[in-house]
């Protein structure tokens, strides 16, 4: 049977939200099997639950945001696509997030630290089958037209892979590769996706600030591209970070679903509002998906019984 996963120990982690600027501590706990992924704000009283779920999320503008029922005046977390990357990447199904703020931290601005911070508390099988949101016919949504058109996709397949193109008006990030296609059964996550940080161009960091978001942002968590370069004194991680990263979201994104996809995915310049959409209208037809589980793993697409290490 291909089983569930969990953390073996609690781990914590300290930083700051990359919009809010606020200071944030986070405890990541083991949960019982079918639990998902829950984020739980201690620093409310009583304390709230917030599951992760298609329905929770409450806003897609520069993030994703959830809240209870997707309620957006009640309580929130915002920022949780990176983290939800990492748990997608090990393999992770179930874990109680404490947090003391409404923003998850930004660590280095990728799924890195988080990664490490999973690794290092221990992954442990569970007496459970693994459930994954099998895709059984094409899924699109559209926005704009011309020059502004963005798409995303999802199509029947027996395994689960990424394809994004980006398209950015900007010389620096013009120069780097446009079009990345990962698969999630490859082993790779870790060495390919997980440290590719977020990124924003100079003049839109200013307006974004002015506005109160980014107030947590620098070159320690994100890369600042101005017109014709990167700033950053590192340079890049990736000869094609920027495609990465939006690969990085957009599996954060559809881990949303509460379980992996057998899919394959692809976007054009997409983000978190058209991946959220794009959930939304594979939910609507019940006819275009389905929840599978693997009695044999056998039979499970290759790579995904090695998605992460049980130790």
């Amino acid at each position: 049977m291909l089983k569930q996963r969990t953390l073996k120990s609690i781990t914590r982690a300290v930083g700051v939200g990359i919009h809010s600027g606020q200071k944030v501590e986070l405890a990541l706990r083991p949960a019982p099997p079918d639990t998902g992924i829950v984020f739980r704000r201690v620093d409310l009283c009583p304390p709230v639950d917030i599951p992760v779920g298609v329905m929770s999320v409450s806003d897609t503008r520069m993030a994703t945001t959830i809240s209870p029922d997707g309620d957006p005046g009640g309580p929130k977390v915002q920022t949780i696509e990176h983290l939800l990357s990492a748990c997608a990447g090990l393999g992770l199904d179930n874990l109680v997030i404490d947090i003391n703020a409404d923003e998850v931290p930004v660590l280095d601005g990728s799924a890195a630290a988080f990664v490490f911070l999973l690794q290092s508390a221990g992954i442990v099988l569970q007496d459970a089958p693994k459930r994954f949101l099998k895709v059984n016919k094409p899924v699109e949504v559209r926005q704009g037209e011309g020059k502004k058109l963005m798409w995303a996709r999802l199509e029947p397949h027996h395994g689960y892979t990424l394809s994004f193109e980006i398209e950015f008006d900007n010389p620096a990030v013009a120069a780097t590769g446009s079009r990345f296609v990962f698969d999630m059964g490859s082993g790779k996550y870790k060495k390919e996706i997980a440290r590719a940080r977020t990124f924003g161009m100079t003049a839109d960091i200013d307006l974004m600030r002015s506005r109160g978001l980014t107030l947590g942002g620098s070159m320690d968590n994100a890369i600042v591209v101005d017109d014709y370069k990167v700033l950053n004194a590192d340079g890049l991680r990736y000869d094609d970070e920027f495609v990465k990263h939006k690969i990085l979201d957009a599996i954060g994104d559809m881990q949303v679903a509460g379980m992996p996809l057998m899919a394959a995915y692809t976007s054009f310049k997409g983000g978190h509002a058209l991946n959220n959409k794009l959930l939304r209208a594979l939910l609507a037809d019940e006819s275009a998906y389905e929840i599978v589980r693997f009695e044999d793993e056998r039979q499970a697409p290759k790579g995904f019984a090695e998605l992460a290490p049980a130790w």
